[in-house]
């Protein structure tokens, strides 16, 4: 077991008493394939930022290979009643389904429950690694199975991170979320930037788009330049529309970082990992990660880009071509470090005792900021625009029958979600691994929305 926490430090006390449940027990595993009519590139909760979609790519094995008999490994932690029906839906979903019907969802995934702060679910099953570059199907013995704390690619869940990061320096009095974004950034110039606020970067009601133009720039003081120079999309305007961007939140991020003096990094570990006591979250995973958590936990992305297998690398392009630090993408984390994010917004701001946000500032945080406001989503069309400051709300799309005017979270490109129902006190992190080898596989929503409607039931 590594040294840091199987439900990420926070969750320790109420993993204490789970982990001796723990029965491995195997899962069949249907043969490969994963969302495809999935969200392209700039899908709300999605990335990857400013790229265009990229065909699908059938898995290769070696000639010299023979085909292996794959079987995952499943992991059931604590003993809510439901446990073995989540177990089975994830379990479900390692296989082609009527949804996805030519390939599984995922190669694996990670279901943590908690309802009234103590952990009733921690579910693991498939692969962490099952594709090498190519894609190519490893053998059985090279495959790395899915644990309860593997480390997973947030994706845009990284933009909740960013958001309350934002609202830390706003409960400090250094940010007034209703000032215009250039006052604290002098290069956000444009036409029409000027009526940027703060909260609409946090609420993708600024007009920017979902993608930053950044390849082919030298360095990274250029690459800067042009994100906060990216214009509003033509006859947007700021306060009007829901709109997804990703660049809104890598302002945020550039805004967090005029004011603190640290680099995201760094203002993220100060302000929310450190107070949190989230040891296994953070930005390039390579740097803080050993190198038997690395063989180990590490899930992989990617496998048939030209980029090659990614593993512990951004799966986001304009995340990976600004160092792997943006506030859009690019954060790493478990199922329970997660977690311990919603139960922070659940409970007021308070972490154990610990206040890290206002309790006021929690609430603006929930609320519907967008009320009365039009959606333009193409993916999604007809969706609802509620968002509170850095979560989405109200969006059955993925949280099913969990979904209302309360129910907050979020989504990420790679498969992963968040998602919070106050009533029940219930707080509900998937994880998956959708983008390995191949993002454009199959959709995540489905098993999202039966995870959700499972618990909708369940939970009373």
């Amino acid at each position: 077991m590594s040294r840091r926490s199987l439900l990420g430090a926070g969750l320790a006390a109420a993993a204490a008493g789970l982990t001796g449940c723990a029965k491995p027990t195997s899962a069949s595993w249907a043969d490969p394939a994963p969302p495809s009519g999935a969200a392209a590139p700039g899908a709300a909760g999605a990335g990857p930022s400013a790229t265009a979609p990229r065909p699908a790519a059938t898995p290769t094995r070696s000639a010299a290979t023979p085909r292996p008999a794959a079987t995952p490994t499943t992991v059931a932690v604590a003993g809510a009643p439901y446990v073995s029906k989540l177990t089975a839906i994830l379990q479900r979903y390692l296989k082609p389904t009527p949804e996805n019907p030519q390939h599984p969802t995922y190669a694996g995934a990670v279901a943590l429950v908690m309802v009234n702060g103590a952990v009733t679910a921690h579910v693991a099953v498939g692969h962490a690694l099952r594709y090498g570059a190519g894609p190519v199907e490893l053998a059985a013995a090279r495959r790395v199975p899915m644990r309860p704390d593997s480390v997973f690619d947030l994706a845009s869940i990284t933009k909740v991170h960013t958001a309350l990061l934002v609202l830390k320096q706003a409960d400090r009095g250094r940010v007034d979320l209703d000032a215009p974004v250039a006052r604290y950034l002098p290069g956000f110039t444009g036409t029409g930037k000027d009526r940027v606020t703060v909260r609409m970067l946090l609420t993708h009601t600024s007009g920017l788009p979902v993608g930053a133009t950044v390849a082919g720039l030298p360095s990274l003081a250029e690459k800067r330049r042009a994100v906060l120079a990216t214009p509003l999309v033509k006859g947007a305007v700021p306060g009007a529309v829901f709109r997804y961007s990703s660049v809104g939140l890598m302002v945020a991020a550039m805004l967090v970082e005029q004011v603190t003096g640290q680099r995201l990094d760094a203002a993220l570990k100060a302000d929310l990992t450190g107070p949190l006591g989230l040891r296994d979250t953070g930005f390039n995973p390579l740097t803080w990660l050993s190198a038997a958590d690395q063989a180990s936990r590490l899930v992989a992305t990617d496998a048939r880009s030209s980029r090659g297998l990614l593993r512990g690398v951004v799966h986001d392009d304009v995340a990976n071509l600004m160092g792997g630090i943006a506030g859009s993408a690019g954060i790493f984390a478990t199922a329970g470090d997660v977690a311990a994010i919603g139960q922070l917004l659940l409970d007021g701001g308070v972490h154990r005792g610990v206040r890290v946000l206002s309790a006021a500032t929690c609430r603006a945080a929930l609320a519907n900021a967008n009320q009365g406001l039009p959606a333009i989503d193409a993916e999604r069309p007809g969706r609802p625009s509620d968002h509170g400051l850095g979560v989405v709300l109200r969006q059955p799309w993925f949280m099913g029958r969990l979904s209302t005017p309360a129910t907050f979270g979020h989504t990420g490109f790679t498969g992963t979600s968040l998602l919070v129902e106050p009533r029940r006190r219930l707080v509900l992190v998937l994880l998956t691994n959708r983008a390995h080898p191949n993002w454009s596989w199959a959709n995540p929503d489905p098993v999202r929305r039966a995870v959700a409607d499972l618990l909708a039931d369940a939970v009373g």
